[in-house]
C-alpha cells in the first residue's frame, strides 16, 4: 500500500512538472521581415553606412595619394620638407582612422543610429511576445532563428503568427 501511495504521488509530481513547463518558439526573422518599419529602418542604415563609408575611403585615398606623391617627389626634397610631408601624410591617416572610428566604432555614430532606429522596433516586439506569454501561459518563448540547437519544432509552438496580429501586422 506505501509503495503504491509514493508510485501515486510520484506520477502526479511528474504530471504537474510536465504541465507547469509551457513553451513556444518565435521565428524573429520572419516577424521582422513583415514589419515594414524595420526594412524602411534598414535601408535607411545601409545608405547611412554607404555614405559614411565613402566618406571614410575619400580621406584613405587622400593619405594615400599624399603618400605617392611623397615617393615620387622624395629626391627632389631637403630633409625639411620631408619631415614635413611625411607628418602631413600621418595627420591625414590618422584623421582618416578617427572618422572610421567616428561613424563605424564600437560606440560610433552607426551604432548610436542603429539604436535610435531599431531599438523602438524591438521594445514593441518584446511587449507583444510577453503579452502572448502571459496570455497562453508560457513560461518561456525562445527564438527558433537564432537558436543553432533547435533540430526540429512542431508547427503548432511557432507563435510569431500571433506576435504580428499583436503588433497590427496580420499574416
Amino acid at each position: 500500500m506505501k509503495k503504491l501511495v509514493i508510485s501515486f504521488l510520484f506520477v502526479i509530481a511528474c504530471t504537474i512538472g510536465a504541465y507547469a513547463q509551457k513553451f513556444a518558439l518565435v521565428d524573429m526573422e520572419y516577424i521582422l521581415k513583415n514589419i515594414p518599419s524595420y526594412e524602411m529602418a534598414n535601408e535607411q542604415l545601409n545608405q547611412v553606412s554607404l555614405r559614411w563609408q565613402k566618406e571614410v575611403e575619400t580621406k584613405a585615398k587622400e593619405a594615400e595619394t599624399l603618400y605617392k606623391n611623397f615617393q615620387a617627389d622624395m629626391v627632389f626634397l631637403t630633409d625639411e620638407q620631408k619631415k614635413k610631408k611625411e607628418e602631413e601624410i600621418i595627420a591625414k591617416e590618422k584623421e582618416a582612422t578617427e572618422l572610421r572610428n567616428k561613424y563605424f566604432g564600437p560606440e560610433g555614430e552607426l551604432f548610436k543610429k542603429r539604436q535610435s532606429l531599431m531599438k523602438p522596433i524591438q521594445d514593441d516586439i518584446y511587449n507583444a511576445i510577453k503579452k502572448v506569454s502571459e496570455e497562453r501561459g508560457y513560461q518561456a518563448i525562445f527564438d527558433r532563428a537564432s537558436s543553432a540547437n533547435i533540430i526540429y519544432a512542431s508547427p503548432r509552438i511557432d507563435v510569431s503568427n500571433e506576435v504580428l496580429d499583436k503588433l497590427g501586422f496580420s499574416k
